[in-house]
C-alpha cells in the first residue's frame, strides 16, 4: 500500500503529526481491525484447544432459533 502522507512539524521540526487522504486512513485501520480481528480468534482457538472454552454446533444453533 503506497501512503501519500505529510507530516506536520512543531517549531523545531520535529514530527508531530500525519496527514493522510481519508481513503488510504480507511484503508489504513480497516488493515488494523482485521489484524486485531486474527489476534482475537487465534486466542480463541488457542484457548479451545486447552479445553478453557467450550464450542457449541452449528446444528445446535440452528435448532435453538428455530432455522
Amino acid at each position: 500500500m503506497k501512503m501519500h502522507h505529510q507530516y506536520i512539524t512543531d517549531e523545531t521540526g520535529n514530527r508531530v503529526s500525519v496527514v493522510l487522504p481519508l481513503d488510504e486512513y480507511r484503508e489504513l485501520m480497516e488493515r488494523l481491525e482485521d489484524l486485531e480481528d486474527a489476534v482475537e480468534a487465534k486466542t480463541v482457538l488457542k484457548r479451545i484447544e486447552q479445553g478453557e472454552e467450550e464450542t457449541v454446533s452449528w446444528e445446535s444453533i440452528k435448532a435453538e432459533h428455530g432455522l
